[in-house]
């Protein structure tokens, strides 16, 4: 069963989302994970794509758009179907992927912005409602 992880960010800014998405990213790759980041449509998969080339000058993450021609350790999905899959779902879509159920760790990331804490409180009982593993992780910086 898919485990969720909510991070839940001090900041009220959702700009911070994809930062803290990039971290998380290269975190898990670190540790050894094919991680797979869901946005909603080819603007945002861009701008991930631009984000991750930039958001640390000593930082290189292995990353390409999901059915590239090579497959790549860090993935961005903008909506086709991802097919069998393992490891890490990042999702920074507004509605929970269909398919999210075929990765061994699910993380959702919340700013405190009320519309991304409102997201997330549904996305939270809908987890819990359907008997999920949960976790929350607080993340001051």
């Amino acid at each position: 069963m898919t485990r969720i992880d909510f991070y839940v960010l001090a900041s009220e800014n959702p700009d911070e989302i994809p930062i803290f998405a990039c971290r998380l990213a290269e975190k898990a790759f670190r540790n050894g994970l094919h991680v797979l980041i869901a946005v909603d449509n080819t603007e945002q998969a861009q701008q991930l794509d631009d984000l991750l080339w930039t958001y640390r000058e000593d930082s290189f993450l292995p990353h390409a758009p999901q059915n590239a021609d090579q497959q790549a350790a860090i993935e961005i999905n903008s909506g086709e179907d991802p097919g069998m899959h393992h490891g890490l779902l990042i999702n920074l879509c507004n509605d929970i992927p269909a398919w999210f159920s075929r990765f061994d760790r699910l993380a959702e990331i919340v700013c405190q912005h009320p519309d991304s804490l409102a997201r997330s409180r549904t996305r939270y009982s809908h987890f819990r409602d359907r008997g999920y593993p949960l976790q929350s992780h607080k993340i001051s910086s």
